[in-house]
C-alpha cells in the first residue's frame, strides 16, 4: 500500500493545496469567535493553503494539511506552529502544513468547499457542533478502528462532557482539542468597593441579581452577557440551570429534534431579559460578544459571563485582581461545553489518514493538552493533563483556570443538530429579537421552535 501511494503523493499534495475557499461566512455561530480582539500578524502561511509549487517532501515522507481557525483568543498560531514542529521532530516521516483559515465560520466554509471538491484537508479543528453536518455530507472518517488498535490512547482519560459531542450512533468521529465552558468572571476590587465579599461570588440567580444591582453604579455596569451570534449558547446555560431534569437540553441526543419551546426554557429566557429590563442590573439590548471581555478588562463592567477560552486574554490584560466562578444556579449549576475537536477527513489516502491520526494523537496527549491549556486558557481536555508538572505549576500560579475544569461535572454538549445552520440561526435570531425588545420570551421560543421543526422535518420522516 505504501509503495502504491507514493507515486501519487505529489499530485495529492497539490490537489489538497487547492481546496476551495468559496462563499463568505453567512453567520459565525461558533461559541469561540473573536474571544480576543488581539490578532496574530497576517502572513501567507496564516491565510492560504500551501502553494502547489512548494518544494517536494523528502522521499517516503507523508505530507498532511491541517486547517486551524486563527482567531480563538490571542496569537495561538505560534503555539500551533510550535506543537506541529515538535511533532515533526518526533515523526520525521510526516510533514504537517498548518493552514490558518480565519474564524470558526470561515474555517467551516473552506472545509465544506474542499469536501465538495473532494479535496478536503487531511485533519482540521472544527466546532464540535459540526458533527452532524459533516456526517450528512459523508465528510469525516470514524476513528474507532484507530482507537481500538492504538494502545497509546485512552478515551476514558478524556472528560466525559467533552466526549459527548464526538459520538453518534455508537461511533466516535472526533477527538476533543480546544474546549471550554461558560464561566463567571468578576472584578474583586469592584466587589470590595461595593461592600461585597470578593471571595464570595454570586452562586444563585437571586444573588446574581442582588450583586449586579449593587455593582451597577459609578458609570460602570454590574453585569454583561453577550447576546449576538452566541445567544443560543447562553440560553442553553440558563435553560439547564432552570431545568427540573438535570439531563434536559435544547435538542435530542440524536440531533433530530429541537426542544426550545418549553415552560422552563421560557422562564430561563425571561430571567435573562429581566436582568436588564426589570432589575436594571445590565445594559439593555444585544451586547456584542467581543465587546464584553473588552469592557471587563477596561473596568466598564464588574462581572461578565463568557467563555473560559478568554482566561489568557483577561489574565494578560486586566490590571486588577479578578476571580472566576461557576455561572450562578437556580435549580442546579450548568454550562454547555464549547470549542472545537479534531476531525480526520475522507477523500484522502489511507496513508494520509494514518499520518493524521498520529498527529491527532500527539496534539491531544497529556503533555500537549497541558501545554495548549496553559498557553490559551482552554480547558485541558483529559484528566491526566492535570497530573503533568507543567499543568500543576500553571494552576498553582493561576487557580482561576481550575474553575472551568471543575465545572465539567455540570457541563453538557452544545446545541448540535442536523441542519445545524438553520436550527441554530432560528434560535439565535429569536433570542436576539427578545433581547432587543421586539418579541416576548414565549413568542420568541414559539417561533424558534416552528422554524427548527421545519428545518429538521426531513430527518424525522
Amino acid at each position: 500500500m505504501l509503495k502504491q501511494s507514493k507515486s501519487m503523493l505529489l499530485l495529492l499534495v497539490c490537489l489538497i493545496a487547492l481546496a476551495g475557499c468559496g462563499k463568505s461566512n453567512e453567520n459565525s455561530s461558533a461559541s469561540e469567535t473573536d474571544i480576543n480582539s488581539a490578532q496574530p500578524s497576517a502572513s501567507a502561511s496564516e491565510s492560504e493553503p500551501p502553494s502547489s509549487e512548494a518544494a517536494a517532501s523528502p522521499k517516503g515522507q507523508v505530507e498532511i494539511t491541517f486547517y486551524y481557525p486563527v482567531n480563538v483568543g490571542g496569537p495561538l498560531t505560534k503555539v500551533i506552529d510550535g506543537m506541529a514542529k515538535t511533532f515533526m521532530e518526533k515523526h520525521p516521516e510526516i510533514k504537517v502544513n498548518p493552514v490558518y483559515t480565519g474564524n470558526y465560520g470561515d474555517n467551516t466554509v473552506k472545509i465544506q468547499a474542499g469536501v465538495q471538491a473532494k479535496q478536503p484537508p487531511d485533519v482540521a479543528v472544527m466546532m464540535s457542533t459540526e458533527l452532524y453536518s459533516m456526517l450528512d455530507t459523508n465528510a469525516i472518517v470514524p476513528l474507532d478502528d484507530f482507537i481500538a488498535k492504538d494502545p497509546d490512547i485512552n478515551m476514558m482519560d478524556f472528560y466525559p462532557a467533552f466526549v459527548e459531542d464526538t459520538q453518534s450512533e455508537g461511533k466516535t468521529y472526533s477527538i476533543p482539542f480546544q474546549r471550554s465552558t461558560i464561566i463567571l468572571y468578576y472584578n474583586k476590587e469592584m466587589f470590595k468597593a461595593a461592600g461585597i465579599d470578593p471571595e464570595k461570588p454570586p452562586a444563585t440567580w437571586d444573588e446574581l441579581v442582588q450583586d449586579a444591582k449593587l455593582l451597577n453604579k459609578d458609570g460602570h455596569n454590574g453585569l454583561e452577557i453577550p447576546g449576538n451570534d452566541d445567544s443560543y449558547w447562553m440560553l442553553q446555560m440558563f435553560a439547564r440551570q432552570n431545568a427540573s431534569d438535570p439531563k434536559q437540553n435544547l435538542m435530542s441526543s440524536d440531533g433530530k429534534k429541537a426542544t426550545f419551546n418549553t415552560p422552563e426554557n421560557i422562564e430561563a429566557l425571561q430571567f435573562w431579559l429581566d436582568l436588564s429590563h426589570k432589575y436594571k442590573a445590565m445594559p439593555e439590548g444585544v451586547i456584542d460578544w467581543a465587546t464584553v471581555p473588552t469592557d471587563f478588562i477596561q473596568g466598564k463592567t464588574a462581572m461578565m459571563v463568557h467563555t473560559s477560552g478568554n482566561l489568557t486574554n483577561v489574565r494578560n490584560n486586566a490590571k486588577f485582581d479578578f476571580g472566576t466562578a461557576f455561572p450562578p444556579a437556580r435549580k442546579q449549576f450548568g454550562s454547555p461545553t464549547g470549542g472545537g475537536n479534531l476531525y480526520i477527513f475522507k477523500d484522502t489516502s489511507a496513508e494520509k489518514q494514518a499520518a493524521a491520526w498520529e498527529f491527532v494523537k500527539y496534539m491531544t496527549a497529556p503533555e500537549q493538552a497541558a501545554l495548549f491549556s496553559s498557553s490559551s486558557g482552554y480547558v485541558g481536555v483529559r484528566k491526566s493533563a492535570y497530573d503533568t508538572e507543567a499543568m500543576k505549576k500553571y494552576t498553582a500560579d493561576f487557580p482561576q483556570a481550575l474553575v472551568a475544569r471543575d465545572q465539567l461535572q455540570y457541563a453538557f454538549r452544545e446545541l448540535s443538530t442536523h441542519n445545524h445552520g438553520k436550527v441554530s440561526t432560528a434560535i439565535t435570531n429569536q433570542v436576539q429579537a427578545a433581547l432587543a425588545g421586539q418579541i416576548d420570551a414565549a413568542g420568541a421560543l414559539k417561533k424558534a421552535q416552528e422554524e427548527a421543526d421545519q428545518a429538521l422535518a426531513p430527518f424525522n420522516k
